[in-house]
């Protein structure tokens, strides 16, 4: 199958830090380059008549009184840390 804009399934599993079979790459590859597809059949639309908006339908926002409330105790947090280090979260390196 020819991938002509095809993402680097690998490369996005790896940031993603998943591991993938090279069944699942392979399937990912298909479906990452039908919604591309589909992006580019969007892309030549002329929209310029289409009013610019950020959902289909109206949204307004509920929102609660800002009034403090008690912190979650430090140890409840670093609980679900997949790693910590003298009290604090420790993550990988995203940036070279």
């Amino acid at each position: 199958m020819s991938h002509s804009h095809s993402l680097d399934v690998t490369y996005l599993a790896r940031l993603a830090r998943i591991r993938l079979t090279p069944e699942e790459t392979e399937l990912f590859e298909q479906q990452l380059d039908r919604v591309l597809e589909h992006v580019n059949l969007v892309n030549e639309l002329d929209l310029s008549a289409v009013e610019p908006m950020a959902h289909a339908i109206s949204v307004f926002d509920v929102v609660r009184e800002d009034e403090p409330q008690e912190s979650l105790p430090k140890t409840a947090i670093l609980k679900n840390a997949p790693h910590q280090a003298n009290g604090l979260f420790v993550v990988p390196k995203v940036l070279d």
